[in-house]
């Protein structure tokens, strides 16, 4: 099944396996830095020193909308240009993060975008894409409900629907982890955080194209476990959404293509539960001074669940977003 789905083609070819090559996801990395640089990535040494091995941190929350998923904005809608196929509107749905990344490629392209989130979605997302000039829409009781409202708007509308995984998207979010593996050549593994499946996707496919042998293991919450599930059943398994801090991973139903392609490539998945998310939001802020979102902490929190299993590997960990309420990072920090 190709990645290539769900409306507009690809911009670039994929590999036989659908995952963006080399050369594509070189291209990619043209396209997104024309808004930002490469993110860094440090090895921290209090974080090293509370795992118990070599731990390098990438800082996707160092990104224009604090969180990885801008790259992937950026390349779809390039490739939307390129085809010829700019729309008068997009529509898309979020817990916020790729509406923020939606939210801005399409103030960049002079396109009206509206944006469909749960009810008791973040506030601060919820204010930061409606200063990118998107259209909020409150609409359902989780991520799920919001998709389906967005998809038939989308169709009574006429508008351009942006789905949460797509070839396009897939190769922005791949430069992320492009940048990793070849700033870190060493790394023995990296925990990667799922959600809808870009991260994960996109990490495989880096790996792919840089002819790594390190291992990739996927990150899911405990109280979010459709991935977990889907992989195991090797076909998608809804499960229930109860987590209250890893919104971005806090995802009903797997996406189909996102499961094909990462099922022969993940070493293994980790589940993490809100407690461990909060105590590695803690670490983080403690260890570097950056703060991390629930799913920004979940890398962190399942390699130190591993830990007893990492002794001399250079593991490789991912701060994909710091867009947490004010509230609940200080709540988070006072439970500590």
């Amino acid at each position: 099944m190709s990645t290539a789905l769900h409306g507009a083609p690809a911009a670039a070819t994929p590999r036989a396996d659908g995952l963006p090559s080399l050369r594509a996801i070189e291209e990619a990395a043209r396209v997104v830095y024309r808004e930002f640089q490469a993110t860094p990535q440090y090895r921290w040494g209090l974080s090293s020193q509370r795992l118990g091995t070599d731990c390098w941190i990438k800082h996707e929350n160092h990104t224009p909308v604090g969180a990885f998923k801008i790259r992937g904005g950026l390349t779809y809608f390039d490739a939307l240009k390129k085809s010829g196929m700019r729309p008068r509107e997009v529509i898309s749905a979020t817990r916020g993060n790729h509406g923020q990344s939606i939210g801005w490629a399409a103030r960049a392209h002079g396109v009206a975008c509206t944006i469909v989130v749960p009810h008791g979605n973040s506030i601060e997302k919820n204010a930061a894409m409606r200063a990118l000039g998107v259209t909020l829409i409150e609409h359902g009781r989780d991520f799920q409900e919001s998709r389906e409202f967005a998809i038939r708007l989308a169709a009574e509308r006429g508008a351009h629907m942006v789905p949460s995984f797509h070839a396009d998207l897939l190769r922005g979010v791949a430069t992320s982890w492009w940048e990793f593996m070849r700033a870190v050549p060493q790394l023995d593994v990296v925990y990667v955080p799922i959600g809808q499946g870009s991260g994960a996707c996109s990490a495989i496919a880096a790996k792919l194209a840089l002819g790594r042998s390190l291992r990739i293991v996927g990150v899911v919450s405990a109280h979010a476990t459709t991935y977990a599930d889907s992989l195991a059943a090797g076909r998608v398994v809804e499960a229930p959404v109860t987590t209250r801090l890893a919104d971005g991973m806090a995802c009903r139903i797997a996406d189909a293509a996102a499961l094909e392609l990462m099922a022969p490539h993940i070493d293994h998945l980790v589940q993490v539960t809100d407690d461990e998310v909060a105590q590695a939001m803690r670490d983080l802020y403690a260890d570097t001074h950056n703060v991390a979102e629930g799913a920004g902490a979940a890398s962190f929190a399942a390699a130190m669940q591993e830990r007893s299993r990492l002794t001399g590997q250079v593991v490789g960990t991912t701060l994909c977003g710091g867009n947490v309420d004010s509230a609940t990072l200080a709540s988070v920090l006072a439970a500590g």
